[in-house]
């Protein structure tokens, strides 16, 4: 596949700058460059990804503000999180020359961990997340649930080897450059363990002793993977009487694509249960896209639900919506039984998301082709 020059998106966070300065995270590859030389042609950008530039701003932050003129209105920095210093010269632009800056990041952690000026509310946060299905109208399912959405993998004409690059150079850089973990080797492991429980319900003990490292280990590359924006939580709801919720969060990688390199990738078979899995965790993908795109929440609106007798609804919409994911081409009454329980707990919409290719309605419950949803989720049909 030819990979184009630029595919707009479907949020474009770069229009806020009008307003605000913006601080854009997003792991790497999600296409921010390309947004950024699309969007801000001749804006003055310091990409300290340059060495040069890295060593000239490290040495003396100051100097920034020294080169900047009054025809600097926009300044991108690329990869903020290199040089954390540099956040207390751009406040001081921000505050004294009104200048507009967007501020680009694949990690929070050294920025939270430095103890450094985050900016008091004077920019904008947000996520740039891999390509939704509304920026690639002919997106071919089974490429995506095979190699994932990130923009440099998904036109690639050799997406597993791009996809096993990816993977090796986030280990190098961002784990061993960046001094996030002392032990390389143990967070590798930490990976691969990681990934097959994705999807699924976190067990620190179980991932433990599968890892080979300590459970408090566990936790803090949970958290490196977090801050990373490697992966995200996705708390249980919690709002229901009849039938007693479970408490514990499950967690899904940011890319279907990356967790499966990380599980040692190999051909995704149709009707297997890898099938399923990867089509859970591409729809994980979107409904989380969509409600930092468009709920301005960074995915507060997301849930799953459990009881403690087993019935359970991959994700809840803002409490509003219900929605079961079967890779199926036909849906029978038991893949139904999750979503007519929590029925008993009130009205919420519920939707069945499936490989049928109609919708139809059984007992209330829409039963919807994944293209017919999607279609209506960025129509913000179930806002």
């Amino acid at each position: 596949m030819a990979t184009p020059e630029y595919v707009p998106r479907v949020w474009n966070p770069l229009e806020s700058l009008e307003h605000k300065s913006v601080l854009l995270l997003g792991p790497r590859q999600t296409g921010k460059s390309s947004l950024i030389r699309h969007a801000l042609k001749g804006a003055r950008v310091y990409n300290l990804l340059d060495s040069d530039v890295f060593l000239k701003l490290s040495r003396r932050p100051a100097r920034m503000r020294e080169e900047l003129t009054a025809a600097d209105k926009t300044v991108v920095i690329d990869e903020v999180q290199k040089l954390p210093p540099l956040l207390d010269e751009v406040q001081l632009l921000i505050e004294e020359r009104g200048t507009r800056f967007l501020l680009t990041g694949s990690s929070a952690r050294k920025l939270k961990r430095g103890g450094v000026n985050l900016l008091g509310g004077r920019a904008l946060t947000a996520t740039l997340h891999p390509f939704v299905s509304a920026e690639v109208p002919d997106l071919e399912l089974t490429r995506v649930l095979e190699f994932g959405s990130l923009p440099a993998v998904y036109f690639s004409v050799q997406p597993a080897d791009d996809l096993a690059d990816y993977v090796g150079t986030y280990i190098r850089e961002e784990i061993a450059s960046e001094g996030l973990t002392r032990n390389v080797p143990a967070f590798s492991r930490f990976l691969e363990v990681a990934a097959l429980c994705s999807g699924q319900q976190i067990n620190f003990t179980n991932i433990a002793n599968d890892a080979q490292v300590a459970r408090t280990t566990v936790h803090e590359y949970f958290e490196i993977l977090k801050d990373t924006l490697l992966a995200y939580e996705l708390p249980a709801w919690q709002e229901t009487a009849k039938r007693k919720p479970v408490q514990v969060h499950k967690f899904f990688f940011f890319d279907v694509g990356v967790a499966r390199a990380l599980q040692g990738g190999g051909t995704l078979r149709e009707n297997s249960a890898e099938f399923g899995i990867a089509f859970e965790s591409f729809m994980f993908h979107e409904l989380r896209a969509y409600a930092d795109y468009r709920l301005g929440r960074r995915g507060e609106m997301l849930h799953y639900w459990r009881s403690k007798s087993g019935f359970e609804v991959d994700f809840i919409l803002s409490g509003k919506t219900a929605i079961e994911v079967k890779a199926t081409r036909n849906v029978s009454s038991r893949d139904l039984k999750g979503l007519r329980a929590l029925s008993e707990e009130g009205k919420m919409r519920q939707i069945c998301v499936s490989r049928e290719t109609e919708r139809r309605v059984v007992d209330g419950i829409e039963i919807l082709p994944w293209r017919l949803f999607l279609k209506r989720l960025w129509s913000d049909e179930y806002r």
